[in-house]
């Protein structure tokens, strides 16, 4: 049997997919990326104006490049906060935060930006961010910042 003739080489060639995907690029933009570049923080009203309570968020898959070398960093945020007025919305947090992934930015700004980026969306009366950031180098940074009403 000679493999090389037309007629039996493409029965042995790969079948072709059907799926919606098949032939796309890697360098398409994949619906998650679209969805975190979009990334903003939604708000909506609190449910229990003026009751004090504690709402403890848990962002364990933070990750930034470094600015000086363009490693990657990963860190896990946690965020407590009094709400006033309005409280985030939780899936809208975790596109905000996915969207520092491909970021060169340092530790201390990163954790100093969410921090002000949640209080211009929600105004909190009390906020801590808290970023608990992977050992590098055999150093292992913690960085948190707060915010009073």
């Amino acid at each position: 049997m000679n493999l090389s003739s037309s007629s039996e080489s493409a029965e042995l060639s790969p079948e072709r997919s059907s799926h919606p995907s098949a032939g796309k690029t890697s360098l398409e933009e994949k619906y998650g990326e679209r969805n975190i570049a979009e990334g903003e923080l939604i708000t909506f009203p609190n449910p229990r104006i003026g009751r004090r309570y504690t709402i403890a968020i848990t962002l364990p898959e933070f990750t930034c490049k470094c600015p000086f070398s363009g490693y990657p960093d990963f860190a896990t945020i946690s965020i407590q906060y009094i709400p006033d007025q309005k409280v985030v919305e939780l899936k809208a947090i975790k596109l905000y935060i996915n969207s520092y992934r491909n970021r060169y930015i340092s530790h201390e700004e990163s954790v100093n930006q969410i921090l002000d980026d949640f209080v211009a969306a929600c105004d909190p009366l009390e906020v801590t961010v808290k970023g608990d950031f992977l050992p590098r180098g055999n150093v292992h940074t913690v960085v948190e910042v707060n915010h009073h009403k």
